[in-house]
């Protein structure tokens, strides 16, 4: 076959890992770009070379020289977009999460499934860190035994990125769906994606969005309104899972926390591993306890280099040549974690999930 020809739809800030690994990937062509806001998809039609842009999503699905879509878009939108484009015959890279709620998520997965076989990989990147895969591969190994406990902390003191991310209408909550799906999906890819049995979760909305803090800068959305956020501050959460393994995680967009913190760790019956900040494995030989350093480029994660990675997967799965390791089933489940903590704080009552 030619280059795959695909679709960006949604150009804001994330898509710019999608454009530019696109662009670095010999197979594809980035034939057209659609956004909202006409002009700024076609500053980056011009800027990626694309042959065409659009305002309006159905426009650019129509067009059948299309045969692959990155979905770059507020959250609220990632169902009918995703669905739309798979019933137009497309593949399909959803920027994480998946959606907004389990509902959602399950009629993706419809979807996904009278499709006559199409694609739909859910953009957990941190699965494509060198890092990570590493890691899986000592797992898989059996070098970790059975992994039965995970914990990650992903702490900003402050770092609401407000605008869209702070409206929970459109992003559907906020360090939880925004950061947390990175930790928890990382967690949950390692443990070997056992089914969830409860979830018991806590939001805060203690701190408000903090716009007074002078002389410390942080990452601002493009339609950032210090007056505007509904989303909280802060989640925690414990994860139960039906072999009996758990996860425990916290996040925060802001939090009076000494410094920003990115803790990932895996313990198994074996041996344990911390993800992050850098990778090193803790085993045990000979009675003694040993923490071992791989000699890899990357302990932590790369991000340039991880999107590449997942943006090659999605191309050869296109091509029909593999399979996604991050498949709709996995957003699915995902989801049902992230709206377990939301409705866990809400009600007060840990939520359970039938088998």
């Amino acid at each position: 076959m030619g280059k795959i020809k695909v679709g960006v739809i949604g150009a804001g800030s994330i898509s710019e890992m999608h454009f530019d690994s696109y662009k670095h990937n010999q197979d594809v062509e980035i034939h057209a770009v659609c956004d909202i806001n006409e002009e700024r998809a076609k500053e980056k039609a011009e800027k990626y070379g694309a042959e065409k842009f659009f305002k309006s999503y159905h426009d650019l699905l129509a067009d059948t020289e299309i045969d692959a879509v990155s979905i770059c878009t507020w959250n609220n939108t990632h169902a009918e977009i995703a669905i739309a484009a798979l019933h137009a015959g497309k593949h399909v890279l959803v920027e994480k999460p998946l959606c907004k709620t389990v509902e959602e998520a399950l009629e993706i997965e419809k979807a996904v499934k009278n499709s006559g076989g199409k694609t739909l990989q859910v953009g957990f990147v941190r699965r494509f860190g060198t890092n990570t895969q590493v890691l899986k591969e000592f797992i898989d190994a059996g070098e970790l035994g059975e992994i039965y406990y995970a914990k990650a902390s992903c702490l900003r003191a402050l770092g609401n990125p407000g605008g869209w991310f702070a409206d929970k209408e459109r992003s559907g909550g906020g360090p939880l769906i925004d950061l947390g799906v990175h930790v928890i999906d990382l967690c949950w890819y390692l443990m070997g994606k056992p089914k969830v049995k409860s979830v018991s979760g806590n939001a805060y909305s203690n701190l408000g969005n903090r716009s007074n803090v002078k002389n410390k800068s942080f990452y601002k959305a493009a339609d950032y309104d210090p007056d505007t956020n509904t989303v909280e501050d802060m989640a925690n959460a414990i994860i139960r899972f039906e072999n009996g393994a758990s996860l425990m995680v916290d996040v925060s967009f802001t939090l009076h926390v000494k410094k920003e913190t990115m803790a990932v760790s895996v313990f198994g019956d074996k041996g344990g591993a911390e993800i992050e900040p850098e990778l090193e494995i803790i085993t045990e030989r000979n009675n003694t306890i040993l923490n071992a350093t791989p000699q890899i480029d990357e302990l932590s994660f790369d991000f340039v280099k991880g999107f590449q990675k997942e943006i090659n997967h999605f191309v050869t799965c296109v091509k029909g040549e593999a399979e996604t390791i991050s498949p709709v089933e996995d957003g699915v489940e995902i989801m049902k974690m992230l709206a377990g903590v939301y409705e866990s704080s809400e009600t007060g009552k840990e939520i359970h999930f039938n088998k």
